[in-house]
């Protein structure tokens, strides 16, 4: 009888402990393809990232690439003395300069860029007050009967203007469609307050 229970404990326990190692087995197998997994997956997150990271070298050897060339482009075309260019480019810094201060003066008067040197009558004046061209006519001068009316209505049509011109030697009309004014000296604008006149800039 004993022997009996022995050998039956000796059944049970050998295919207990051999159900044991086979879900051990079994586990060990499940874990070692999860590390598997996961090796995989930071495998190509490394692949990814070194992939990335030559996608951004070459990107970036693009642009300076591209940067370099274009500096080399603008060197060669400043040391290229090229007279139509030069020419250009003064024309370009010549392009929109005002006077400071602005004069008007009689007929012997040059026209021209004035300044605190170069003493100018400036023959591009603007009026702000009608955003009319001030125009000038060179030996005559305005008849005293002259009126805002008379300006409004005729400027510029100079056939009608004559009507009220006066032959002067060395002297200048001036007149927009609100003010007119008949000089003979060289006379600083910002003396005549009445005058809404300022240069318009000129192109040489």
């Amino acid at each position: 009888m004993a022997d009996d229970l022995d050998a039956l404990l000796d059944e049970v326990e050998t295919k207990f402990c051999r159900l044991q190692a086979l879900g051990a087995g079994k586990r060990e197998r499940g874990g070692g393809e999860a590390v598997a997994g996961e090796r995989g997956r930071s495998a190509k997150i490394l692949t990814k990232a070194v992939v990335d990271e030559e996608d951004i070298d070459d990107i970036i050897k693009d642009i300076i690439d591209e940067s370099s060339f274009s500096q080399k482009t603008v060197k060669l075309r400043s040391k290229s003395g090229n007279p139509t260019s030069e020419g250009n480019s003064a024309s370009i810094q010549a392009h929109g300069k005002s006077c400071c201060p602005v004069y008007i003066g009689g007929s012997s008067t040059p026209h021209g860029i004035g300044t605190n040197i170069s003493q100018r009558t400036c023959d591009q004046l603007r009026c702000t007050a009608c955003d009319f061209h001030v125009s000038h006519y060179n030996d005559y001068q305005w008849d005293k009967s002259c009126d805002y009316l008379f300006f409004r209505n005729n400027m510029p049509d100079l056939s009608k203007l004559r009507v009220k011109m006066i032959k002067k030697k060395g002297s200048r009309a001036y007149a927009c469609q609100c003010s007119w004014r008949s000089i003979d000296e060289l006379t600083d604008l910002r003396t005549d307050r009445q005058l809404r006149w300022v240069c318009g800039k000129h192109v040489e």
